[in-house]
């Protein structure tokens, strides 16, 4: 078997965007993976401004707190300020432009006006500050020419704004990646129907869904395959022609019922079976008819761990996205467990003392995956003694 980073490796050795790109409005942009580098035009702000309340004055120009200064305007923000009167000060408000000739702005505590309408007469500052405080210059944030977003970034809700705040409306994108998925199973019975004997709802369909959307995928949903060859190649056969990738659950394990590693090997090939990974050891990955095939196990939990660690990565590259890395956090664990072979993913919530395990860790308790805040990884053969810190994947971060 393959070890987990060994796998995740083959997958991105061989993978390449499978999408063109397109320009869509800003406003739709979340999640969205951009196709070109964002260059920055304007400065911002684009001129200096003040960052309080107060008055803006020249810095030499004060000479103790008893003598006042005349005002000479008021500046709002979204008002053009005239060149600041030489001997003079100017009231003006937070993010109003600071007045030619003015250096330092004064916050409006430290200040009093000798009158209640100062523009009619002056103010008097008790308390000035260093040359050049409470403005914030120009560019402060972005200069004109420069990067601001890099091609193959996945927008979020921060970037948006940084964008809106340079002019920018529309943007170009990478199209979204269809992805197919199916799931096969005689026993399978969709949500809001009878359970007869022996059957179990189809949850599978439903995590994939989930996920791949939340991911920004756009989802060719085939239903279910029954275990039967031909009715299995028929729908792989529909999602290598719908789709730019095609995930399955179930059917690539041992069993004399297992079909799906046989179909795709008929239908094109399987190039790397089997990990090193608990739950989820029958993970398959191959193609059909050219189409990249991503074969997740058929327990409810296996087929989730296995989505976010090992698929996640090889989606993200063939969405065009830069960085495919989930960088894991440190905490402390409030539990012990023998290491294994496989790499194991444990399902766990975050306490008040630091990392708690589900109960169960089977794969076939999916109540773990939504009772819990995301997974501790223990590596091959690793001891987890209580107190350790340990690696942590909070589904934020898989997302």
């Amino acid at each position: 078997m393959l070890s987990v980073n060994e796998a995740i490796a083959s997958l991105l050795d061989g993978s390449r965007r499978l999408v063109g790109s397109e320009e869509i409005d800003l406003i739709s942009a979340l999640g969205r993976t951009l196709a070109t580098d964002i260059i920055a035009t304007i400065d911002v702000p684009p001129a200096d401004n003040s960052a309080m309340d107060g008055y803006a004055l020249r810095h030499g120009d004060w000479q103790d707190a008893e003598t006042g200064l005349p005002l000479s305007q008021r500046i709002a923000a979204g008002s053009v300020p005239q060149a600041l009167e030489p001997g003079t000060a100017a009231r003006i408000f937070t993010g109003a432009e600071v007045p030619a000739g003015a250096d330092t702005v004064v916050m409006q505590e430290h200040c009093e006006a000798s009158a209640k309408d100062a523009s009619k007469s002056g103010v008097r500052i008790f308390r000035l500050p260093a040359l050049g405080a409470n403005i914030r210059p120009r560019g402060q944030d972005i200069t004109t020419g420069q990067k601001m977003l890099a091609v193959g970034h996945r927008m979020r809700a921060q970037d948006m704004g940084l964008l809106a705040s340079q002019g920018i409306g529309k943007i170009q994108v990478y199209k979204r990646l269809k992805v197919a998925i199916l799931s096969t199973g005689d026993e399978l019975v969709e949500p809001g129907k009878e359970l007869q004997g022996g059957q179990i709802y189809n949850s599978n369909r439903f995590t994939m869904l989930g996920q791949l959307a939340a991911w920004g995928f756009e989802v060719v949903d085939l239903g279910v395959a029954r275990d039967e060859p031909e009715a299995i190649r028929e729908l792989f056969e529909s999602a290598a022609a719908k789709a730019d990738v095609i995930l399955s659950s179930g059917g690539v394990s041992v069993g004399e019922e297992d079909y799906v590693k046989d179909v795709v090997e008929s239908l094109g090939s399987i190039d790397l079976w089997k990990i090193a990974i608990k739950p989820g050891k029958p993970f398959a990955f191959g193609q059909v008819n050219g189409t990249p095939f991503l074969g997740l196990p058929g327990n409810p939990v296996s087929v989730f761990v296995t989505m976010l660690i090992i698929g996640r990565p090889y989606l993200f590259r063939c969405q065009g996205i830069a960085d495919t890395t989930v960088h894991a956090m440190q905490h402390i664990a409030c539990f012990e467990n023998r290491g294994s072979p496989r790499e194991n993913y444990l399902r766990v919530r975050l306490g008040e003392n630091g990392l708690e395990p589900f109960p169960s860790q089977s794969s076939g308790v999916l109540l773990s995956t939504s009772w819990g805040d995301g997974l501790v990884r223990q590596h091959a053969n690793e001891d987890i003694e209580q107190g350790d810190n340990v690696e942590f994947l909070p589904w934020l971060v898989l997302n």
